[in-house]
């Protein structure tokens, strides 16, 4: 149970504030307030006189500050370059420091707290940071044109300097900035005309961290060393839903090192005064588990009750109900010859460089977190109520963090809270890093979901669809949300609600349900597209293979039909880069895939052959349209990560239950991409004025549907389920 909220532990809170905290604490939100107002309440919101998102130091040097995380993703570079532009800064001398977490200034603007997901970190600050940039360059040119008397329109700025060409004079921005920081911001600054950009779009937009990580000086969580740290690890049940039921913790307290055991919600901590002490203290353990409430189904057998659901065997109840997403006209008088295919997609862990890790430091009114925080404003709410404290109060420090694909942003910020419970039985202020193993990560969860995907499409006299009946079962991930449960979760759905395919179908019935499982499913990269690319891309070569028609020129009837502009553009751009449909060389063959997910549309033509059964990927022709592209050496990078992401999956990627508990506990039994497995990724951007759209997944689900369909020209086999290698 929470503490009470007493004046000991709100010193300095006012009387709003302390009611604030109160509702936060007990689980609602307040009418009325935004997200970020409430979530701010107790943090310090004092900026310098360009604002929360720039800095200029003495020396003129710029300093862009990050409302989003770096996990690898190059975003801080994008969003430097964004600012960088509208300043006209001299790009060398341009810097990137991490925003504090502070909601109410560092929301993300599609998300209304501050995080990062959803490959929104550029596109959400487009027009805030050109603003931002823009507004501060004002500044400075109102500053010169006061001091040498010239016309505010006959100043210019490039490269940090100030000029005005009619007097010959200029200044750097050290030289005007004790002027500009007296100048009042702008309220509309005048943007650039993105023809002018001299920047963005260009090969001198490159990755502003590469130094540090290459040199070490890069800060991650594992790389916090405190004064009078512990290191903590916790024994979590091998089921999930299990509880403690008892512990004897004498054999463990016997390690060297170890200085405490307690037990948390989740499981028993072993506290020591290193890693490993606190993993041998661990392992000398004794603990019992009450599983009355435990999954114990194997992954197979709920695999088997999906299919049961999506065949009708197993009916539909009040509980769990058959929700429409995609209907239109009467799918009882769609007539002609039919096909038929499912498929299925399993668990998948995901296996991020970095294990999940926090540093946690908790006393009487005070909290401080330091690590790689996804989404800020949950970790500080349930910080908040663990330790019943403002919400904005609570201090994170971010850090970089080595990937996430989704993993470090979850509802109840799982392995954060395990870091603060801890360090609040430990109390006094005294840092404690928690440090989870390959083995937590890969058996503790969360993971993508299992999904089973059912279609039966019939055919016009012409060969494309007539009508489409889908019928999609998998676990929802937005259950349990804070910020209320929608009616129907878009995550289990999107990239098939929405596709051109169904656009373009005269009839349409679109069906999702979702049971209940015990095991605690997660976004994944590139989320639902990760099973319905798949579904809808294997699902239209086979459609073209059966009207006898060329998978290319199926695909562009479609998206004429259609009027998805976008689709046709990409695959035209690929078809043209890869030479379509120009035969593959002896042994190889080719298949096409196209998807839109996050705003951006890719296609991918994949050269693929089989190896002893095992397909083997030569080069991979990619087109995507991502916008306005801020920097194409990071795009293509991202293409090239998002593939191999997918591709590692589609080829191995399974995490199976066996009684509830996961088989795959590290990299030898949870198989991964090697380097000599890489295919060579060719990148290829659509031309567009259009603002930024999401460039960190839209790579991934692409890959695998067009491994399939080559396999598919190669074999005439389709393919069922993933992954392509079984165990």
């Amino acid at each position: 149970m929470n503490a009470p909220l007493t004046p000991a532990n709100i010193t300095g809170a006012t009387r709003r504030e302390v009611v604030v905290s109160a509702t936060l604490v007990g689980g609602a939100l307040l009418v009325g307030c935004s997200p970020g107002d409430l979530l701010s309440v107790g943090a310090k919101t004092e900026f310098g006189a360009f604002g929360p998102f720039i800095k200029i130091g003495a020396d003129g040097a710029v300093t862009v500050v990050s409302k989003h995380i770096e996990f690898g993703q190059g975003n801080h570079t994008g969003l430097a370059a964004i600012v960088a532009e509208e300043l006209d800064a001299d790009w060398t001398k341009v810097k990137v420091e991490q925003a504090p977490a502070i909601a109410k200034v560092y929301a993300n603007t599609g998300m209304g707290v501050q995080g990062t997901g959803g490959s929104s970190a550029i596109s959400n600050s487009w027009d805030q940071l050109r603003k931002a940039g823009a507004s501060a360059r004002a500044m400075f040119v109102e500053a010169a044109a006061n001091k040498w008397s010239a016309p505010v329109g006959e100043i210019s700025v490039k490269d940090s300097v100030v000029s005005h060409a009619g007097s010959a004079k200029s200044a750097t921005f050290a030289e005007l900035l004790p002027d500009a920081a007296k100048v009042t911001p702008p309220a509309a600054p005048t943007l650039k005309d993105p023809k002018t950009f001299t920047l963005i779009g260009t090969d001198k937009v490159r990755r502003k961290d590469s130094q540090a990580k290459s040199d070490g000086t890069a800060r991650f969580t594992q790389d916090v060393h405190l004064p009078d740290m512990l290191v903590a690890m916790v024994a979590h049940a091998p089921r999930f839903g299990a509880k403690v039921a008892t512990f004897d913790a004498a054999e463990a307290k016997k390690v060297p090192g170890v200085v405490e055991v307690y037990q948390i919600p989740t499981g028993v901590a072993v506290v020591a005064e290193n890693t490993w002490a606190a993993k041998k203290g661990r392992d000398a353990l004794s603990v019992t588990w009450n599983e009355d409430a435990a999954e114990k189904r194997s992954s197979a057998t709920i695999l088997a009750q999906y299919k049961d659901l999506a065949s009708g065997k197993t009916p539909a109840t009040d509980k769990m109900k058959w929700q429409a997403f995609e209907s239109k006209g009467d799918i009882t008088k769609a007539t002609g010859d039919a096909f038929e295919a499912t498929y299925d997609f399993p668990f998948l862990a995901h296996a991020t460089m970095e294990p999940m890790n926090c540093v946690a430091q908790v006393s009487m009114g005070k909290a401080k977190l330091t690590f790689g925080s996804q989404i800020p404003t949950v970790d500080q709410l349930n910080t908040a109520k663990i330790v019943a404290m403002l919400p904005g109060a609570v201090e994170i420090e971010t850090l970089f963090a080595g990937g996430s694909f989704g993993r470090r942003a979850n509802f109840q910020s799982d392995y954060v809270a395990e870091c603060v419970e801890i360090a609040k039985k430990v109390g006094k202020d005294r840092p404690v890093k928690l440090v989870w193993t390959r083995e937590d990560d890969m058996t503790a969860g969360y993971f993508r979901p299992i999904v089973h995907h059912t279609v039966r499409v019939t055919l016009d006299k012409d060969g494309y669809p007539a009508s489409w009946r889908h019928r999609v079962v998998t676990q929802s991930i937005m259950k349990g949300s804070p910020m209320g449960e929608p009616k129907l979760d878009e995550t289990a759905v999107e990239g098939t609600k929405g596709s051109p395919y169904l656009k373009a179908t005269p009839i349409v019935d679109a069906q999702l349900i979702q049971p209940d499982v015990g095991v605690p499913v997660l976004w994944w990269r590139s989320v639902g597209a990760t099973h319905t690319a798949f579904a809808m891309e294997h699902t239209i070569d086979q459609l073209a293979r059966k009207a006898g028609k060329d998978p290319v020129e199926y695909r562009r009837a479609i998206y004429t039909k259609a009027g998805a502009n976008r689709h046709l553009a990409v695959l035209n751009l690929a078809a043209e880069k890869a030479g379509w449909p120009k035969a593959a060389a002896d042994g190889w063959s080719r298949g096409v895939a196209v998807h839109e997910s996050f705003g951006s549309v890719v296609a991918q033509i994949a050269e693929v052959k089989l190896v002893d059964g095992v397909p083997k990927l030569g080069k991979v022709i990619t087109a995507v349209d991502c916008g306005t592209a801020i920097s194409p050496d990071q795009i293509a990078a991202q293409m090239e990560g998002g593939t191999c992401y997918g591709l590692s999956a589609a080829l191995f990627g399974q995490v199976t239950l066996k009684d509830g508990a996961v088989e795959q506990t590290n990299f030898d039994t949870y198989r991964v991409l090697r380097n000599t497995e890489a295919p060579t990724v060719e990148t290829y951007i659509v031309p567009s004025g259009n603002a930024p759209s999401g460039v960190g997944e839209p790579g991934t689900p692409v890959i695998a549907p067009a491994v399939a369909n080559a396999i598919l020209a190669m074999t005439g086999q389709g393919t069922t389920s993933l992954p392509f290698v079984k165990a």
